[in-house]
């Protein structure tokens, strides 16, 4: 067969996400207080926005109907608009300069950063001192923004529990530019920083010490092993003898597992909820936004109509209109970004009825795709509504995330969340007799007896996760106490 270039016609359909839908996006994603920062924004950008005071009545219908002028297709006028398909989320790596991304940067500037200089040392936040470094070793700005972005979503002992597809979704740029933007993070100071796991943060202060070779590698793979103390499998698998075993224990007891510690924590703002949640009539519940920090923006009629009439070029009329468009979108984004939440939070407050009336031993197992059909959303619609979104109730502020539990079996087969199982592991243990300390095997036969049927290993990666040492460790403790 003859090789040639030859012309082939291809057909292929691709899903693009526009400007406002990526804003959209962002605005499910926000905080109340971050839209607050937004609107501010959108203020100072069109004219035709001021900040109001908006009625119920008013929110119905909250753009500015104006006859005989032609406005753009505002694409969000029901509960579907904003329930994002995944399969937009496949878009070209092109598409990640736009509007979102700008916003990003913006946010993230750099520049923007206050000295270090202005500020004692004892003060400084973990996210304060990261970002102080980001300057200095990104590639371009809009790297930097991203690695902001990123250093943002850490936990105060600088974890990242973020998907990158998520941040990716959320900031407009691609899952490989997230990628190299954590790099950067997880090459900045303290080492460990950025690490998505306590194996991965030990990692990458091994790779700094120069110590991360096969043998140390199994190692971190292993920390279970080594957390139960089954040092001869361990030599096994590593192929070292006692000396060098002995060596690699040692620099992995010199590791700091929580880096981010050795700063100051996130500055002292104090949570606003976005949901206040009330007991109403008839034994049910009242749900509403918190009012206080609802963003209020309105069309000002009398400068629109003012503008159009001393508008007189087709350049400013176009311009105008436009202007009124984007007013009519966002107001409408706002609104419908309201809805939602409202939605979403009342069916998990349907679902967890028994956490309202009884508290975190009466937690169920749900998960974003049950809230996400019963209210016939996307998953990842859900997933965005609920994050840095906060719940008031008269049991405490929570996250909404907070009531999204996995699951362990129990006896009335309706199973039980893993916080209602820690909350009773932690109340067993707290009441234990300091002569009398309970094992894990222990504890998983008193829980078999209340109904939770959970294995051995399931109790003590719970224990762990709530900081509890182990049997041994507690004994050793209390009694040391008493001893004092």
């Amino acid at each position: 067969m003859a090789l040639g270039p030859r012309l082939d016609l291809r057909q292929s359909q691709s899903l693009v996400m526009t400007p406002q839908l990526q804003q959209a996006i962002k605005l499910l994603a926000a905080s109340n207080l971050e839209i607050e920062t937004f609107i501010a924004e959108a203020l100072e950008a069109n004219p035709l926005l001021e900040a109001g005071e908006i009625s119920r009545e008013d929110a119905s219908e909250p753009t500015l109907d104006i006859p005989d002028e032609p406005t753009a297709d505002l694409a969000i006028g029901d509960d579907s608009a904003l329930d994002i398909d995944p399969r937009a989320l496949d878009r070209d790596r092109d598409t990640g300069d736009g509007e979102w991304g700008a916003a990003s940067a913006s946010h993230g500037a750099i520049d923007d950063l206050p000295d270090v200089g202005e500020r004692a040392r004892s003060e400084i936040t973990l996210a304060e001192h990261l970002a102080d470094q980001v300057g200095a070793v990104a590639f371009n700005d809009s790297e930097a923004a991203l690695a902001c972005h990123i250093i943002g979503l850490l936990d105060e002992a600088g974890y990242l529990h973020n998907d990158l597809r998520e941040i990716a979704v959320d900031t407009g740029a691609t899952v490989y530019e997230v990628e190299d933007a954590l790099e950067l993070v997880q090459s900045l100071d303290p080492t460990g920083v950025g690490a998505r796991s306590l194996g991965e943060c030990l990692a990458l202060q091994a790779k700094e010490a120069n110590r991360y070779d096969p043998c140390m590698a199994r190692l971190l793979d292993n920390l279970d092993l080594v957390a139960r103390g089954e040092f001869a499998r361990l030599k096994r698998m590593c192929d070292v003898d006692d000396e060098d075993f002995a060596d690699m224990l040692a620099e992995l007891r010199g590791y700091d597992p929580k880096p981010g510690l050795a700063y100051g924590g996130s500055p002292a703002n104090v949570v606003v909820p976005d949901i206040l949640v009330t007991p109403g009539e008839k034994d049910g519940w009242d749900i509403a936004l918190n009012e206080a920090t609802l963003p209020r923006l309105i069309i000002n009629r009398e400068y629109y109509v003012e503008l159009r009439e001393g508008s007189t070029g087709k350049e400013a009329q176009s311009w105008l209109r436009e202007k009124l468009a984007d007013a009519n979108w966002l107001i409408k984004a706002l609104d419908q970004r309201q809805k939602t939440i409202l939605k979403t939070a009342a069916e998990i407050v349907k679902r967890q009825d028994g956490f309202f009336r009884r508290g975190v031993s009466e937690l169920r197992p749900l998960t974003l795709r049950e809230v996400a059909e019963e209210i016939e959303m996307h998953e990842s619609t859900v997933s965005r509504v609920t994050s840095n979104k906060y719940l008031h109730c008269e049991r405490g502020t929570f996250e909404l995330k907070y009531f999204f539990t996995s699951g362990v079996g129990s006896s009335d087969g309706e199973g039980a969340s893993s916080e209602a199982v820690k909350a009773r592991i932690k109340a067993l243990i707290d009441a234990e007799d300091p002569k009398k300390i309970l094992s894990d095997d222990t504890l998983v036969e008193m829980l078999k007896d209340e109904g939770f049927d959970l294995a051995r290993r399931t109790v003590a990666k719970y224990r762990e996760a709530m900081g509890i040492g182990s049997s041994v460790q507690r004994r050793r403790q209390k009694k040391l106490a008493a001893g004092g």
